[in-house]
This record gives structure tokens, sequence and C-alpha cells, in this order.
């Protein structure tokens, strides 16, 4: 599971010095912990910012070290390209076709329609594809039907994708509906309760198959009474052929073959220089699942990679989520290299040694409680480059493996994404976004004072104790089976409530993680007005809520209003044209927080689909729409983006005489460049796959 951005407070200045950059070569002190010329903001456009963040300690890895992280590096980049066509099958034409149009074109490089196309462009490097990356709503190029003839004509026809069209001419006739009509393919992922959710969503997972012929396939398959059942579809796409139903898998050899190849050739090198043998172990079992397919055997590798928790370099790499299925099944690609940061790593440390006193103490029925919590290990991190799914958008916590056996088991590895954090409360001091959500002079000094410090305990509370609790009851099936499409938004949501019911708890203070209890209030404040009206920002007038993570915030925050409305809990004050949410009473929200993580246990544990399905349609999908649209207004004097990407590091090695004797870490500071370089280095896959 990740954890996106809560939108919580990146305006203030309390940051932990080891999350900060410094100069390469130099230890990292508070004298040099911030590099005042480093430009973290690195430009923005559409509904989108750019951002640069640093990797600190990474100049004192030992040599072998940095050749590990340079090997990890590249077998991340190498499948990115999985991606776009997961996202949509169309996609790399699109970004291909585009991309050469942006090299070759010999015409007018200026003027209001190649603004747009530019915007356009960047626009599909930032989300992998044609629809958005958060809310997977297509969206449309700024320019002309017209004027896109006019650009493909101008540039050298011969480096266009023209594998199924022949000529340039029938390339830009097959390609202007899929770009331009807004019904067409409109839903990268649809989660309406009405919709079929395989041929009804736009993305590359499904070809032929109805929902309906999918959960049959699975259902002749899925055996319920094994414990340890493989995660069934997340490497395969679901095709129909001679009208029978059957996977295509993604391994050496299969569907995506060509880019696998390079991602296995990168870990081999990097097996060769692994810190210790549990991770060589690990990376040689993720290996051999990679050129068979067979899940076993990601299952064998997920447990090493749990039990690897003696190294300062660690990776994700593989099929891991499955947000962008909406039956729940198959995973996008996503890879990323970290570094540990030790010293932020002791306050995720207590939360982890203490996981069982909160479970134990947790509001959730008896028989939902784990009886022994195991295997949690919590770090703080420097991502050095990420790719795929969580690339250029980035999440700010991730806790895997995502099996529940696996968890249950052998444990997790929760991590906290120092750097990124750091490079967002930087990006966002002087965003005026306190002044402008938040009502009275007492709740925005506890903001200010607590706001960072608190959204940093709610993400290290998310990963490490809200995915890592509670137990599905025996013969249940696992959660995408039971609840389906809305399976994410319940565990998002279940593991948000976990850290909001324990912000406020002095266990906190008393373990050394937080300095009083009032982090739980400034956590309340934040939360509700980010669910309720910050987090509006990112939906255009007449949308609903499709992300899971957004369904979660406001179906928690609207549920918690609704409940407490007979006790004025949450109060909704309008004033001078303008709407806030204030919490009037800190020990009853906490209560009703408690109430409603009881009931999405029982949910999630029982597999009451109904109960599931009721909760989200009713509170986390609606969007008030006079709300929305002031929300819109706020932030456009603002001018504050709703988004933020990032460009990553470059990774460069020194050569002595054939063999790396260095690799040198470079901060790239043009978006369009990188992708770019991507898009020359890292093109492995054909057109259409």
């Amino acid at each position: 599971m990740i954890k996106l951005l809560l939108g919580a407070l990146v305006a203030l200045p309390i940051v932990l010095a080891a999350c900060a950059g410094a100069p390469e070569g130099e230890p990292q002190t508070a004298a040099n912990a911030e590099k005042p010329d480093f430009r973290y903001v690195a430009g923005q456009f559409a509904d989108l910012r750019i951002l640069r963040y640093r990797v600190p300690g990474f100049g004192q890895l030992d040599p072998r070290r940095k050749k590990l992280a340079y090997y990890l590096y590249e077998a991340a980049l190498s499948g990115r390209d999985i991606t776009y066509d997961q996202n949509y099958k169309h996609n790399l034409c699109i970004r291909r076709t585009l991309e050469n149009i942006y090299r070759t074109y010999e015409g007018e490089r200026s003027g209001a329609q190649w603004d747009e196309f530019v915007v356009y462009l960047k626009r599909v490097w930032f989300s992998s594809g044609i629809h958005h990356h958060y809310s997977s709503i297509k969206f449309l190029p700024g320019f002309s039907r017209e004027y896109f003839g006019e650009l493909a004509a101008g540039s050298a026809a011969a480096k266009f994708p023209l594998e199924l069209d022949g000529s340039v001419e029938a390339l830009v006739a097959r390609l202007t509906p899929l770009m331009f009509d807004p019904k067409l393919d409109p839903k990268g992922v649809d989660l309406s309760p009405d919709a079929d959710l395989a041929a009804g969503s736009a993305n590359n997972f499904y070809e032929g198959v109805t929902q309906a012929e999918a959960e049959a396939f699975y259902e002749k398959v899925i055996d319920r009474d094994d414990p340890t059942s493989i995660s069934y579809g997340l490497n395969s796409k679901l095709v129909k052929v001679d009208g029978k139903v059957t996977e295509r898998v993604w391994k050496v050899g299969g569907m995506y073959g060509a880019a696998i190849g390079k991602i296995v050739f990168w870990l081999e090198q990097a097996a060769g220089v692994a810190e210790n043998e549990t991770q060589r172990a690990a990376l040689a079992k993720l290996i051999e699942y990679y050129r068979s397919g067979d899940l076993r055997l990601f299952d064998e590798y997920n447990i090493l990679w749990v039990q690897d928790t003696g190294g300062v370099l660690d990776a994700i790499n593989g099929f891991i989520e499955t947000y962008g299925d909406a039956m729940g099944y198959r995973a996008t690609f996503e890879a990323m290299v970290q570094l540990t940061d030790f010293e932020a790593t002791r306050r995720i440390d207590a939360i982890a040694d203490a996981a069982q006193w909160f479970e134990d103490n947790s509001p959730l029925l008896a028989e939902h409680k784990k009886p022994h919590v195991s295997g949690i290990s919590a770090r703080v991190v420097s991502t050095v480059v990420g790719a795929g799914a969580v690339s250029p958008s980035s999440p700010i916590g991730i806790n895997l493996p995502n099996a529940n056996w696996i968890r249950a088991n052998h444990g997790s590895k929760s991590v906290t994404l120092g750097n990124i954090i750091h490079s967002y409360n930087e990006a966002g001091k002087a965003g005026g976004e306190v002044d402008e959500f938040y009502l009275g002079d007492e709740t925005k000094a506890l903001i200010k004072q607590y706001g960072v410090l608190a959204d940093d305990l709610h993400t290290d509370m998310h990963e490490v104790i809200g995915h890592a609790s509670g137990r599905i009851e025996p013969g249940v099936g696992t959660p995408k089976q039971t609840l389906k499409n809305y399976a994410a938004t319940l565990e998002e949501a279940r593991a948000d409530l976990v850290a909001l019911y324990y912000l406020p708890d002095p266990k906190l203070v008393e373990i050394g993680v937080s300095p009083s209890t009032e982090i739980g209030k400034a956590a309340y404040e934040d939360y509700i007005t980010n669910a309720l009206i910050r987090q509006l920002r990112r939906i255009k007038p007449g949308e609903n809520l499709e992300e899971a993570h957004m369904r979660n915030r406001q179906l928690v925050a609207l549920w918690a209003f609704e409940a407490g409305r007979a006790d004025n809990v949450i109060e909704r004050v309008e004033l001078e044209g303008k709407t806030y949410f204030v919490v009037r009473d800190y020990e009853k929200l906490r209560e009703l927080f408690g109430q409603l993580l009881r009931e999405i246990q029982r949910i999630k544990s029982q597999g009451d689909y109904e109960a599931g399905r009721a909760l989200v349609e009713n509170y986390g999908v609606k969007v008030d729409r006079e709300l929305n649209a002031q929300v819109l207004e706020r932030y456009e004097r603002l001018g504050i983006p709703a988004y933020s990407g990032f460009i990553n590091p470059r990774l460069v090695p020194v050569m002595r005489g054939g063999e790396i004797v260095d690799v040198r870490i470079e901060y790239p500071d043009d978006f369009t460049e990188q992708m770019l370089y991507y898009g020359d280095k890292y093109s492995f896959l054909p057109t259409y796959n």
C-alpha cells in the first residue's frame, strides 16, 4: 500500500535535519543540512508543479553500495514504458508521436497552439498517458485537431511509430479521436457501481473480457480455503482468444518481455554487489520470478524482502499496487530505490516497537485484532529514483507487501520517504494555505506549530500500524475478492483511521515520538479541512471523486461530520462567502473515528460488500458542487497547483578501465529534458504489446 500526500501542511518550517540535503562529500550536519541555492520548484503547467529533491548521504556511500544503487536505478527506469502501456494500450504510440513532433517539427515553435501542445505533452509524461494520474479521467489537448495534423506533417516522418499505419496521415487519423474525443475511453479506471469494471475501464488490463467473465475465470482457479493464496492476476493481462479467456503473463519471453529482460539484466548486476546474503537471495528470487512469471515465487521473494532489514539500500521493483485495476487484480509496474535515513528512522522504530500495544488497545472487535503483530520493519528513507506508477508523482509513504497472509506470518516493511516530504515542505512554505482555509488565530497557531510533525506522524502511523493492523475472519476471501472495487478505498480509510485514533494518545508522548498531545488536535483540524475542503481543488466542476485516497479521506471526514452533527463535533462555518470546517470537540471526534474504524475493520474482516459499498457511495464519492467551485476559486487566487511531481536525480557511473569505480549523483532541473532522455534511453517495448 502507498500513502499519497494528504495535502497536509507543507507550508511550515518544522522538518528533520536528516531529511534535508547536504552538499555531496560533506557530512550531514545541521550547519549544512540545507544548501541555500538548491531550487526545489522547477516549474509548473496545467494543474501540476514540478519539484526536485536531494538525496542526503549518497556521497558518503562506499563504492560497492554506489554501484548497487546504480544497478537498481537502471533496473527501475528500464520498466518505465510498461506503466504507459498498462494505463492505456495506445499510450506509447501517442507519446512517441508527440515526442517526435517536439524533437523534429520544423515549423513555427511559438504561439498559443504550440504552447498548448507542449503542455499536453508534459501532461502525458506526468500521467504516463492520456488519463489524469489521479482522477484517471482523460484530459484533452488545448490545441486543435487541425493543428495536430499540421505538426505531424511538418515533422520527420521516418521517426514516427508507423507500425500499424504505414503513413503519417493514417497515424494522425487513428490517433486524433483517441486524443480529442472525450467520449472515447473517457476513464482509465471506472469505479462506478453500475459500470462493467473490466470492459468499462480504458486501461490495458482486459481485452475482449467483461467483468462477469473475469470473475468467472478466477472463481474456477482460486482456492478460498488456501491460507497462503497467491495474488491471482497480479502480473498478467486477461484476454479472450478464440472465445476462451486466458492470461498473457508479464515475464521474460512473455508480454513486456523486452523491458523485463532489461530489468533482469540490471538486477543480476545488483545481486553481484548486494550488501548481505538475505538481500542477494531476495534479488535472486525476484529475478527467478521475472523469468517464470510464477506468482508463488513472487510470494517467496516478498518473504525474503521483508527479512532484508540490514542494508543501507533497498528497492521496490515489480507489479505491486492494484489501484489501476477497478477489479483489484492486476498491478501497475512501479520501482523505487531508497537510501536509509538512520537518524530519522528512530521515530518510526519507536512506533513499530509498540505495535502490539496499539493493536491490543484499538477499538476493534476482539475477534478482529491480531493476537501477535510480528515483523514490522519501519524506516525513514531518501528516494534515489522513482519509476512507473510512483513517478513523476510520488507517494510519501509505502507499506508492503500487500498479501495479507505474508503480513500476518512474516511481517511487513514500512517506509516514509523523508526527502520527498522535505521537498514538499520546502516548495510549500510560501503557499498561504493556513491563513486561507483555517479559521481562528488559535487554530492557525496550532497548525503552524505542529502541522508538519502531525502529518509526519500520521504518515508513520498509517503505514507502520494502520496497514499492519486487524485480521480477516477464517474462510473469508481476500478483500479484492469480497469488497471488489471498494477494497482499496476501504483499506486506505482503515489505515487513516488507525492513525487518527492514536494521534492524540499520550502513548505517543510516552514513547518519545510526539512532544505533546496537542499534535492530535492539529492533525484533526488538518485532516477534516483537507478532506472536506482542500482536496476539492483537484476536482473539476461536475466531476465526482474517483481516486481511492481522495474517496477514503472524504468518507472518513464526512461520516464523522454527519455522525457528530447533533453534538456539533465538527461545525461548518460560513463567513464572508468562505466555508470552513472547525473541530469543536476533539474527544468526541476521536470516539467517532474509533467507531468508524471498528466498522470498516468488520467490513474487511467479514467481507461485507454491501456495507462497504454503502459507506463509499454515500460518503466518499459525491461532491458538494457549490463548495467545489468556491475552493477552485480560492486556490486560483493563491496560485497553487493541485498536484506536484518530481524530476529524478541522475546517477552517472565513473569508469576506469571498463570498470565502475564511482557513481556521481546529479540534480537535473529541466523536466522536458529528463523525459526526452528517458524516452531515448529506456524505450525497450514495441509500440503495441
